[in-house]
């Protein structure tokens, strides 16, 4: 890969996440401070960055793989995000809100394949060559954490009151309108299969859905819904958790978390290679279980470095299992479905897994709220059994299988 181009999938990633983390990281604490959302308000809110990623693969799999090349979709899916993201930093109102983050998560949610296919057609060996380049995306996250707490101070006390966080919605804004330009400018990525003699099925993307006929694959694909379950209750819950039980700069603490997943990814390689997917995948499982009950042990004085080490660990959490994912499918998938099978995956974690999660997380929340405050303690047990419960099925079901990885 020439160094131009991997300097222009870096800025990609570093956009993309950017975008992603600028916002919904303190999305909860938008939700009730500036809108005044109730709990089940706040989960139709989070839900459709589920109603996105469901309706990804057919996005997908109807244009980017058949008609059109993925980096002028990419492109024009930003500046129409830049657009809704400016129209929702000035609504007062949840009811008018909502139309308009759904319509945004309809256009994001397909990036997130887009840009693995862009970033894969330039790779000779994705095991090697990915990580190097999602890495800046983890980056571009962090950044916009710190951005929020620590440049701007969003996210204090006295500014959220203030209502400075619809700021972040501007900033967002920005950000997508400058990658909308840019992608009109990165490596040409054209459609993987010809126009003429196209079935139903493969216009719609479905024939990815083969890859569900081979047994490993199903059960990847049947884990990686369960889960993104407990994955639901971090986005939709730990921000507002953090702030509720008086820990300043929740934005920046949480960035904690995506520097892990900057390290880790970096020596995700070396996992892959020494222990295989399956080992790498499950470490990634166990440690939702362990981060989520140092969440419901932990607290902001003695026990603060719990907390810490909870938020790191999403680091092992998100690559061990969403990357390697990501590296399976693609070594699974034929040429021409390539595409097609990332956003099924999009469809399986970001769509019907988190969709479920988010209504559960919602109501595990509400049924633990006394007085208006939450018993943290017990919220963050559900999900952390939940995922060891994952852990077990996976390990006793999936069978060992070598990915070739090519040093």
């Amino acid at each position: 890969m020439k160094n131009s181009t991997r300097l222009q999938l870096s800025l990609m990633m570093f956009l993309e996440f950017f975008i992603w983390g600028g916002w919904f990281v303190t999305f909860g604490i938008f939700l009730s401070e500036n809108l005044g959302a109730s709990g089940a308000e706040a989960s139709k809110a989070f839900s459709t960055q589920s109603w996105g990623a469901i309706l990804a693969p057919f996005i997908i799999g109807l244009i980017a793989d058949r008609f059109f090349n993925a980096e002028r979709i990419l492109g024009i899916l930003h500046l129409i995000g830049a657009f809704l993201m400016y129209q929702m930093s000035q609504i007062t109102s949840f009811e008018v809100f909502y139309p308009y983050v759904l319509g945004y998560m309809i256009a994001y949610m397909p990036t997130l394949a887009l840009v693995n296919s862009i970033s894969f057609n330039q790779m000779s060996d994705t095991a090697k060559e990915f990580s190097s380049i999602r890495v800046f995306g983890t980056v571009g996250w962090i950044l916009s954490g710190m951005a929020i707490s620590y440049l701007f101070q969003w996210d204090n006390q006295e500014t959220i009151a203030e209502g400075a966080m619809k700021n972040t919605f501007l900033m967002t804004a920005a950000a997508s309108a400058v990658l909308g330009v840019f992608s009109f400018t990165l490596p040409k990525t054209p459609p993987s299969t010809q126009k003429e003699n196209v079935s139903l099925v493969k216009i719609l993307g479905l024939d990815a859905l083969s890859l569900l006929k081979e047994r490993n694959f199903l059960i990847f694909f049947i884990a990686s819904i369960l889960i993104c379950i407990p994955l639901a209750f971090y986005y939709q819950n730990a921000a507002p958790f953090l702030s509720e039980i008086g820990m300043a700069n929740p934005a920046a603490k949480m960035s904690i978390g995506q520097i892990s997943e900057a390290l880790f990814i970096l020596a995700l390689p070396v996992f892959f290679k020494r222990f295989g997917f399956k080992k790498t995948i499950m470490i990634g499982m166990l440690a939702w279980g362990i981060r989520y009950m140092l969440f419901a042990y932990g607290d902001v004085d003695e026990k603060a470095f719990m907390l810490l080490i909870g938020i790191a660990l999403h680091g092992i959490c998100y690559d061990f299992f969403f990357v390697s994912g990501q590296i399976y499918t693609d070594a699974k998938a034929s040429e021409e479905n390539k595409s097609a099978a990332q956003g099924l995956i999009t469809l399986a974690t970001y769509g019907v897994g988190m969709l479920i999660g988010f209504e559960i997380a919602g109501g595990i929340a509400d049924y633990y709220l006394v007085d208006e405050l939450h018993d943290w303690k017990s919220i963050w047990k559900a999900p952390a059994l939940f995922a060891v419960l994952v852990f077990v099925l996976f390990s006793l079901t999936f069978k060992n299988e070598k990915i070739d990885y090519n040093s």
